[in-house]
């Protein structure tokens, strides 16, 4: 049986939002806000800024209106805040970015849902040879973006206590002395810069 695009795409999308999702199960409050790079990135701050994105491909760009309007935005636009999506503010709780994304989730897989790949959209950020797009790029984008940012939790979720792997009960992680395992790839890194 031939599989349809749309539907491919779409089931990956869905799959992509579970996964980043899952890395904060389990985790503190503080542990889900906190920074854990040098450029601040932490878990509630990676969906606040996928929710922020899709909301806004799938809406605007595509002729839709979000029913809700994200304060941030404004700080974005005008430069006061330019990373104003990428935490969660002390007033904003867990829940309500959790329940943000959920609600963006549904009326993206609405928009989905409704339109054929080939309609027409426009992302008015992008240059203008690159402007003008289809439903099929921006689901190949989000699909990215998404799986992306899911790679940045999948780091920063090991660092913190060691979880790893794809999803709850799908680890893909083989069973091994993972301290050996390190602690040979160090071995590797010295003797090759060594030949430099």
């Amino acid at each position: 049986m031939a599989s349809d695009p749309k539907t491919d795409l779409h089931r990956y999308l869905r799959t992509a939002r579970e996964v980043l999702l899952w890395k904060l199960e389990g985790l503190s409050d503080y542990d889900v806000r906190r920074p854990l790079t040098p450029t601040g990135t932490n878990l509630l701050g990676l969906v606040k800024h996928v929710a922020t994105t899709e909301q806004g491909y799938f809406g605007a760009c595509m002729g839709r209106t979000f029913p809700e309007t994200l304060p941030w935005e404004q700080q974005i636009d005008d430069g006061t805040d330019p990373n104003a999506d990428m935490f969660a503010t002390a007033d904003e709780s867990r829940e309500d970015i959790l329940s943000l994304y959920a609600r963006v989730a549904e009326f993206s897989d609405g928009v989905i849902s409704e339109l054929p790949l080939d309609a027409p959209g426009v992302v008015p950020w992008w240059p203008e040879e690159r402007r003008y797009v289809t439903l099929h790029l921006l689901l190949v984008h989000m699909v990215a973006e998404v799986n992306r940012h899911a790679g940045h939790a999948d780091i920063l979720r090991e660092g913190l206590d060691g979880a790893a792997g794809l999803r709850a009960g799908v680890t893909n992680m083989p069973e091994q002395d993972w301290v050996g395992y390190r602690e040979r790839l160090e071995q590797v890194a010295k003797e090759a810069s060594g030949r430099a």
